[in-house]
């Protein structure tokens, strides 16, 4: 293997901001190990990112997004990376560790670029990564409306089903990334993170993030 996608985690800190901005790197860290596992790598952090230089000059390095002001280490995994050249690495003697940004707004203006890069992935990665989250996004909405039409009895089994495989999936990536305390709150963070989402995504529909701060 010729590229190889580490975890880049933050530094814990006793703050809700803190907590979300870790939640949120665990959950992206879980899709972008788990496409590459299966063979479809489409993005890496930078601040954990190993390659061969040869793989760098096949794609002409950053030539082909260099016209894009963030996003360069997601841009050039969707140029060079494969499955047979790009393999994961979890060991936690990897990890890096940085300091995570201090406030709501420091996070949301650097979220707003790590999005706006998504619209230059692969059709089928926006399509599976959109839909993740779109179908989240609906689960909550539908069983909050369907609380009020049927019997809790039918749809707290359902709601119970979905955060029991939630608890199992992120449970035990949270472990092995040792990131264990993000699943206590677990329900919390996620709808925290999809509202954070939500107003991101409406933000950059009426203006795009075309400067660094």
């Amino acid at each position: 293997k010729t590229i190889i996608l580490g975890y880049g985690k933050y530094e814990k800190e006793n703050s809700l901001i803190n907590l979300l901005v870790r939640f949120e790197t665990l959950i992206t860290a879980i899709q972008y190990f788990s496409y590459a596992k299966i063979g479809s790598p489409y993005m890496a952090v930078g601040r954990n990112l190993a390659y061969l230089k040869d793989e760098f000059f096949n794609v002409k390095g950053f030539i082909n997004h260099m016209h894009i002001k963030s996003g360069d280490d997601d841009l050039f995994i969707q140029d060079a990376a494969n499955k047979e050249n790009t393999t994961i690495c979890t060991s936690e003697k990897s990890f890096t560790v940085s300091k995570a940004p201090k406030s709501f707004s420091e996070w949301f203006r650097q979220k707003r670029r790590h999005i706006s890069t998504a619209n230059h992935y692969k059709i089928k990665h926006q399509f599976f990564l959109g839909t993740f989250f779109i179908s989240k996004f609906f689960f909550y909405l539908m069983s909050t409306i369907l609380f009020f039409l049927y019997p809790w009895q039918f749809i707290l089994p359902i709601v119970f089903a979905y955060y029991l495989v939630q608890y199992i999936v992120i449970g035990f990536s949270s472990s092995k990334l040792k990131e264990p305390t993000i699943t206590y709150f677990l329900p919390f963070l996620e709808i925290g993170l999809l509202l954070f989402q939500l107003s991101i995504f409406i933000t950059n529909l009426w203006s795009k993030p075309n400067h660094w701060k």
